[in-house]
């Protein structure tokens, strides 16, 4: 069902939500574990609306920025940061990573991350999985918002892993290519399929077959790696055709569900 105006999140006013965090945490005011304000109150006192808040605080914590408990508040995360993501992208952008690098160096970890996390993985996991399943599927109308649970989700699978410094390299990883998708994946296509694949993921993880999770990881993200190829195509494609200045409005790929 369609959300109603009011309660979908302006961009504008969620990145002023982001960065409004973001200045709290380098001056100090924000330290690792610190509770932020109830999510009323905090939209009051920012100006905006409690969608663009949830919206702001979503991407921070797909960046590893924000913990999210549910039932009990968002936290600044206090657990061990990404390794050198700013050196990733400046390595990158210094020597030319190409997106299939970037995904072939995350097909090589993940899947056995996934197999770890079938064999290693907690009640506490598996309940954290299950809730980010539901999210995602909650967010078939929402790419953006569907990109961060897609984002939780695979961080919790590696949290899962019992491995922290594998969980650590998938971080900087994964944030790398977050920050390049967020940018397109509003002109994805067929989300519903991936929503099903990360339910069959999670499946196997709870029912803890290595095997099944392993091929499924590698099905799921050769899967993301098409995807990310057609975004950019669309891009590219409605850049060219913006460019003319003619023709009439680009085509926008809108996801299937």
């Amino acid at each position: 069902m369609a959300r109603s105006k009011a309660e979908v999140p302006d961009t504008h006013r969620t990145m002023h939500v982001v960065n409004h965090i973001r200045t709290l945490i380098e001056n100090g005011s924000l330290r690792p574990g610190d509770k932020i304000p109830p999510e009323r109150e905090f939209a009051l006192q920012l100006k905006v609306s409690r969608a663009s808040l949830r919206t702001g605080i979503g991407y921070l914590a797909a960046m590893g920025v924000m913990k999210v408990k549910h039932g009990v508040g968002t936290f600044v995360a206090d657990g061990p940061a990404a390794f050198g993501k700013d050196s990733v992208s400046m390595m990158g952008a210094l020597h030319g990573f190409q997106s299939w690098q970037m995904f072939e160096a995350r097909l090589l970890i993940e899947r056995n991350l996934a197999a770890l996390a079938a064999e290693r993985g907690t009640e506490e996991h598996y309940t954290a999985l299950a809730e980010e399943v539901a999210e995602i599927f909650a967010s078939l109308d929402s790419p953006a918002e569907f990109l961060i649970h897609d984002v939780l989700f695979h961080r919790i699978v590696a949290q899962a892993s019992g491995n922290p410094i594998l969980a650590a390299l998938m971080e900087t990883i994964t944030s790398a290519l977050y920050d390049r998708r967020r940018r397109t994946v509003e002109r994805a296509i067929d989300l519903r399929e991936s929503a099903e694949m990360h339910r069959e993921l999670f499946r196997a993880i709870r029912s803890r077959n290595p095997d099944e999770a392993r091929r499924l990881m590698e099905q799921h993200l050769l899967m993301a790696q098409a995807a990310q190829g057609m975004e950019d195509s669309i891009e590219r494609k409605d850049g060219k055709a913006e460019g003319k200045g003619r023709g009439g409005r680009p085509k926008k790929a809108q996801p299937v569900g």
